[in-house]
């Protein structure tokens, strides 16, 4: 799988994000195992050949109230959506980020370094 960076013209169009919503949907992703972390963000990983239909990755977050109030968990939600989208990942895998507590005081090119580092300890 390989990472390519978009064009300001693509990035402009508002590509959207397929997500994971249900609950069986994330606990399959928990239970493959399959995870790296780091200070901000836990990152849990698994193929989804034939899950999928449309064949794209989809991505879940999960943020404990522990974080923060709403305001902060969206604001993250919003940071980690933009820093995926920003990113073009191969189709057929299901990503679960799950945003830590220090996730709170991160700026966008801290989360973006990130999920860049957890995309290099998975060799994605």
């Amino acid at each position: 799988m390989t990472l390519t960076p978009i064009t300001q013209s693509q990035a402009k169009t508002g590509a959207q994000i397929e997500t994971i919503k249900k609950s069986q949907d994330f606990k399959q992703v928990y239970n493959h195992r399959r995870s790296m972390a780091n200070r901000l963000l836990v990152m849990y990983i698994r193929e989804n050949s034939n899950l999928n239909k449309s064949h794209k990755s989809r991505l879940g977050i999960s943020i404990s109230r522990k974080v923060g109030n709403a305001v902060i968990r969206n604001r993250i939600k919003r940071l980690i959506k933009e820093q995926f989208r920003l990113r073009r990942i191969d189709a057929g895998y299901d990503f679960v980020i799950v945003a830590r507590q220090s996730a709170a005081e991160a700026d966008f090119k801290q989360i973006g370094s990130a999920i860049d580092h957890l995309f290099k300890k998975m060799k994605i």
